[in-house]
């Protein structure tokens, strides 16, 4: 890690984050301490959430070194919270943190145990700080709770770092905290970890080189290639060939020659083009079927991207722990363990060649080739939400970056991402990418927060393996049933392993990972029939599980159902906002109330819907004559 990089503990076995001779000052030109009941309880929520085998990054404290004392650029309300956190459990702090000019702040925190104890007669009231003892009050009640586990919360505090990172000498303090407070928000993990590689790396033009390939990866938006902006397109076709789509190389020294000799230039421009008539400004967008202009978002946000990409690296090059029954990575895609994940494979994984400590220049070229190698592959192998036009309304997506024109002309346009044997018709292909498309997104919508979504870590790592043979033979063909199997395993593993004795009745509890593949493999099923019934289903957020035979009926409307009300045949998944007016109707209800629902609904709960008759008698059945909801 940078020298100008510290990683501070909250709590230690020698003392606390303000156990130093080095005072923290807030200078006068920064906000008085404003944080109140939201920031305050998601603090503590924060740190009740820490697993307790890893360290949790809870954000950064940037400072600058001044006349012996560290003067708090950006953080301060942080690093405010946590000193009173320290207090209001009880662990003593060296008067450490003090504010500039600011008397009474500095009262307020000399004073933090009377005012916890409430002996006022050992204060002046008028002295106090309105917005720290407002913190002080907000802590003390939250730690004072019922539910409460001190024990475990000081075992998890153990586990909280903090970044302090000092700037540059002679930096223009005013200007930096200009940027800084224009930004409106903190430097993020993976600024500090870009940093903390780039300093593995000794020659300046490859930390450049290194910073030019991160920065293009960072930007989430579109595809790679078109962050790449060079005179005459000279960086992009470097690395990615004349049509701008071949793979990136794995060569560090061809990068070197492609970048490092070519000047890349920035997104900013003259006014002197700016004023030109025909100016036009080159974007992520492109364009499908003639003139119809697309842009794309892609379903994870990037530091989510490096940890996906960290796992895809360790499975290339077999990186394992030195203590071997300790694992290099996590389970869980948990971005606030960002620098934790990437600390520990730097400092303890080894590979053939030897430790990763011992070679950590190599590490950082490595892992920037396969950055920008596994962004490639994500770009176009794993779906996004494509817009078109000004639509608001995005559909799924699975499409490769192309060009048209020739030389300074050439222009972007997409299309879909091959999936054929050489020598098959293009309609074979678009078969295929639909079938890619519904897979991926029954994945996507099944398993909503980017911590757990496994399966594009392990569709990378298919796509990357032995110097990615699979997409450059026809085991691309199969890449659906590579997705496919994934959906299996969950299936077999979360429903079919976990319900004993075949009776399948998990409730709402049961993961939407089956229905989900369910539909999949009905709406196939529809596809290679004649009828077509469902020719117009797609994957959407249905995240509520619920009875279609409700749980609980209404009082005195109709008769409960008592056995078997939980079993799979009688859930549906639906969008969460129609819950409350869904749970307690009959289903005869649910068919007439929620028709323009089901009608666009998942496909399960369409033919719910259609096994459901009218009843023929005042006294409704569970089993609707025969053709009940456990049928779907």
């Amino acid at each position: 890690m940078s020298k100008l990089v510290t990683e501070l503990h909250i709590i230690g076995e020698n003392g606390n984050m303000f156990d130093t001779d080095m005072e923290y000052i807030i200078p006068l030109y920064q906000r008085a301490y404003a944080w109140e009941d939201k920031q305050l309880t998601q603090l503590i929520e924060d740190i009740n959430d820490v697993a307790e085998d890893s360290n949790y990054y809870i954000g950064s404290l940037i400072v600058s070194k001044q006349f012996g004392r560290y003067e708090v650029v950006d953080g301060q309300q942080r690093l405010t919270s946590l000193y009173l956190l320290l207090n209001c459990l009880g662990i003593k702090t060296k008067p450490t943190l003090t504010f500039a000019c600011r008397e009474k702040s500095n009262y307020t925190l000399r004073n933090i145990e009377e005012l916890l104890l409430e002996n006022r007669s050992k204060i002046d009231m008028d002295r106090i700080e309105p917005g720290i003892q407002r913190g002080i009050r907000i802590l003390s009640h939250e730690l004072t709770k019922d539910h409460f586990d001190r024990e475990s919360f000081m075992e998890k505090l153990a586990k909280i770092i903090v970044y302090r990172i000092e700037v540059p000498e002679n930096t223009d303090l005013n200007r930096y905290y200009e940027i800084m407070n224009t930004r409106g928000e903190q430097l993020e993990q993976h600024d500090i970890l870009k940093a903390t590689l780039m300093s593995y790396l000794s020659d300046d033009s490859e930390k450049g080189l290194f910073a030019k390939i991160w920065d293009a990866c960072s930007d989430m938006t579109g595809y790679v290639q078109m962050h790449f902006i060079s005179k005459n397109n000279a960086v992009r076709e470097a690395i990615f060939g004349s049509e701008w789509n071949s793979m990136p190389p794995n060569s560090w020294q061809k990068y070197k020659k492609a970048i490092s000799g070519t000047t890349q230039e920035t997104t900013g421009h003259k006014i002197c083009d700016l004023i030109e008539k025909n100016f036009k400004v080159e974007d992520d967008e492109g364009y499908v079927d003639g003139d119809v202009r697309v842009r794309f978002e892609s379903v994870i946000e990037f530091p989510y991207f490096l940890l996906h990409t960290l796992k895809v690296y360790v499975s290339l090059y077999g990186v394992t722990h030195e203590i071997a029954t300790s694992k290099i990575v996590d389970e869980l895609l948990d971005d606030k363990k960002l620098l934790d994940a990437f600390n520990r494979v730097v400092s303890c994984g080894i590979t053939d060649t030897g430790r990763i400590a011992d070679s950590k220049e190599d590490f950082a070229r490595g892992f920037i080739i396969c950055l920008l190698r596994t962004r490639y592959l994500f770009d176009k192998y794993i779906i996004k939400r494509e817009y078109a036009n000004d639509s608001a309304d995005g559909e799924w997506s699975l499409k490769s970056l192309y060009v048209s024109g020739q030389q300074s002309k050439k222009k972007a346009y997409y299309g879909n991402s091959e999936f054929t044997r050489s020598g098959e018709w293009t309609c074979t292909n678009d078969w295929r990418t639909k079938t890619n498309i519904m897979m991926q997104s029954a994945l996507r919508v099944s398993y909503t927060s980017p911590k757990v979504m496994h399966w594009i870590t392990k569709l990378l790592i298919w796509l990357s393996e032995a110097d990615c043979k699979n997409i450059k033979n026809d085991a691309i063909t199969k890449f659906d049933k590579v997705a496919e199997n994934i959906a299996i395993d969950a299936v077999r593993e979360n429903f079919f392993q976990v319900c004993s004795n075949g009776v399948y009745a998990m409730g709402v509890n049961t993961p939407h990972i089956v229905f989900n593949y369910l539909d999949y493999l009905l709406w196939n099923d529809d596809r290679n029939g004649k009828k077509k019934k469902y020719s117009d289903f797609v994957f959407e957020f249905r995240n509520s599980v619920e009875h279609w035979y409700p749980q609980n009926p209404s009082e005195g409307t109709f008769e409960q159902w008592k056995d078997g009300v939980d079993q799979f045949g009688n859930l549906c998944i639906i969008q969460r906002n129609v819950n409350s007016k869904f749970s307690n109707m009959s289903p005869e209800a649910k068919k007439s109330t929620f028709k323009d629902m089901i009608v666009k609904g998942s496909i399960k709960l369409r033919i719910m819907s259609e096994l459901t008759e009218k009843k023929r008698r005042q006294t409704s059945q569970p089993l609707l004559e025969g053709k009940g909801v456990q049928g779907a």
